[in-house]
């Protein structure tokens, strides 16, 4: 049964998504914002956010009537079923999640939710925040509900509208299931529980990646250390169903914008009940080294210093398919390389103009990025890096010599265009 009208506050990477998908399985969606200019945007159907299928998503929601977008959160919820609270929730002081918007917005509305309307949190928020809003609302005819999201950057439409698991918690079943009922179209397997529980589903989904990537990430660098093959490596242990091969890729390290805030808030909230939790703290460490051990390389393949050498990064976003760069290790890398005394010249697909802040100078072709480096590093898995004339890099090149912090390459073509190849976790080739 679908509800009546949905309003999503927040009209970010995740409230924007959340509102174009709900809209496209046939609720009535509302998405309000602070920034009359993004609204003025939206409404338009002009999507700023480099994700696929959103544009359309979006723009087949105004078309139909069914989506809309307005300025301001409280004239918004007047009359919803639902609201989703979709705002920012950054990293604070001392690593834990920053919940001022968060409160600010239910602040704001909470005089104004209609009797019987549900109130969501998506954003992701430390265990104990549902419990905190409804202290803070002060409607017991208004519910809280926690019902965190799940989605890739780059892949965000496709992983809402095909999900591997709805999870919805709250202290009332009445809430939880109306929120639960908003996704049935999907057929998705459906997860009821506490709030506590359910905001604690995200962190703990969040923070076991982020411990598989530091793990396969020091084991890449034990094969170089023992002369074994990352790749057969991760290939043998990815067959076990228990394991699987999803995140068993060695690279610069994780980031983004969830895996960072989330293993850190975590970290927070075990200290505060007084749980030791080194597991989450060397995973944590990890990453931090393993940025550094990229360096590493690259100063190797240069012969021990980079102080006025020339480089050229492929790459720069946290992951192939977006244009972020938040937490972004690759970003990360090349900062730490510019502090060493590098000229850096990047080439990103995901990137176009101006990118203020950066240590670097921004190309828009690759074989710029390459022209007079003294080692090409690629810190991004974008596809179209696959398939560059490896010939013609070798020609641009002042050294032959690739560092592939991803594995990405294949050694052999860049042997046969008379380059070295250097990666993670695998013998030198060329």
């Amino acid at each position: 049964m679908f509800a009546r009208r949905i309003v999503v506050v927040g009209t970010g990477y995740v409230g924007l998504t959340t509102g174009a998908c709900l809209a496209s399985l046939g609720h009535r969606v509302v998405c309000s914002d602070v920034n009359a200019e993004k609204v003025a945007q939206l409404s338009r159907g002009e999507v700023r956010i480099h994700e696929p299928g959103l544009a359309e998503l979006v723009q087949e929601g105004i078309a139909a009537g069914r989506l809309e977008f307005v300025l301001g959160s409280a004239g918004a919820v007047a009359d919803a079923e639902v609201v989703f609270l979709c705002v920012p929730t950054p990293m604070g002081s001392g690593g834990g999640a920053d919940l001022a918007v968060v409160e600010s917005v239910a602040r704001e509305v909470r005089e104004v939710l209609p009797t019987g309307c549900v109130l969501v949190t998506k954003s992701t928020v430390p265990v104990g925040t549902s419990a905190r809003l409804r202290e803070l609302v002060g409607r017991p005819d208004v519910a809280v509900v926690s019902n965190p999201e799940f989605l890739r950057e780059g892949s965000a439409v496709h992983d809402f509208l095909n999900p591997d698991r709805i999870v919805v918690g709250s202290d009332t079943q009445d809430a939880a299931e109306r929120v639960a009922a908003l996704y049935a179209r999907l057929g998705a397997p459906t997860v009821l529980t506490d709030a506590a529980s359910a905001e604690m589903v995200k962190y703990a989904a969040n923070c076991f990646l982020a411990t598989k990537l530091s793990y396969v990430n020091a084991i890449a660098e034990l094969c170089e250390r023992l002369g074994a093959d990352i790749t057969d490596v991760t290939e043998g242990m990815g067959y076990d169903r228990r394991i699987g091969q999803a995140f068993l890729q060695p690279g610069p390290g994780w980031g983004g914008s969830c895996l960072p805030k989330d293993t850190a808030a975590l970290l927070q909230v075990a200290e505060a009940v007084e749980f030791d939790f080194p597991l989450l703290q060397a995973t944590i460490s990890a990453n931090a080294r393993q940025r550094e051990r990229m360096v590493a390389k690259v100063v190797d393949a240069c012969g021990g210093s980079l102080d006025g050498v020339r480089l050229g990064l492929l790459g720069l976003t946290f992951k192939a398919g977006t244009d972020d760069l938040r937490d972004s290790p690759a970003l990360e890398v090349a900062r730490l390389l510019a502090a060493r005394g590098a000229e850096l010249v990047a080439f990103d697909p995901g990137l176009r103009g101006d990118e203020p802040g950066l240590p670097l100078t921004l190309v828009d072709d690759p074989y710029r990025a390459a022209k007079g480096a003294a080692a090409l590093v690629l810190l991004t898995e974008w596809q179209e890096f696959r398939t560059l004339d490896w010939t013609r890099v070798a020609q641009e090149l002042e050294a032959p010599v690739v560092v592939d912090t991803r594995n990405h390459l294949d050694p052999d073509a860049l042997r046969r265009a008379g380059l070295s190849w250097r990666g993670v976790g695998r013998t030198p080739v060329g």
